[in-house]
């Protein structure tokens, strides 16, 4: 039985990621990337990176705000804390988007890591295995 080989991941450029860290749709060569992006070991930090994008233009504009330099910094600090909060209460939602934006059915970006995350547990501690909190 002949399968066909998985297609390449084709990574955005530079300008196409700032363009997907603000919200656009990748082209249709980049939605396995955008699937491996909103589902591998390291999506919470990708996603923090990418709300870290989105509040760097508001950040600059406030850092020009004539004022002391200490309540500038105070609001900046304050301001990227709040933004990031926001951004990870929401951080599976909008990856879930990301993917149904991509071509992807509803479901497959928090199955994949739910599936990747139980593969790990039973690679480190064997089939069947489940902490007690769940």
């Amino acid at each position: 039985m002949a399968t066909t080989p998985p297609a390449p991941r084709t990574r955005p450029n530079p300008a196409q990621w700032v363009w997907y860290a603000f919200g656009g749709k990748l082209p249709d060569r980049c939605a396995e990337w955008v699937l491996h992006d909103v589902t591998c070991r390291t999506w919470v930090l990708r996603h923090i990176a990418r709300a870290l994008t989105q509040l760097a233009p508001f950040c600059a504009v406030l850092m020009l705000v004539p004022g002391p330099l200490s309540i500038r910094l105070s609001s900046l600090t304050l301001g990227v804390l709040v933004g990031l909060f926001y951004s990870l209460c929401y951080m599976g939602e909008t990856g879930e988007h990301r993917a149904i934006k991509h071509g992807f059915p509803p479901g497959v970006a928090r199955d994949t890591r739910a599936m990747r995350r139980d593969l790990d547990r039973a690679n480190k501690h064997g089939v069947g295995y489940r902490p007690w909190w769940e």
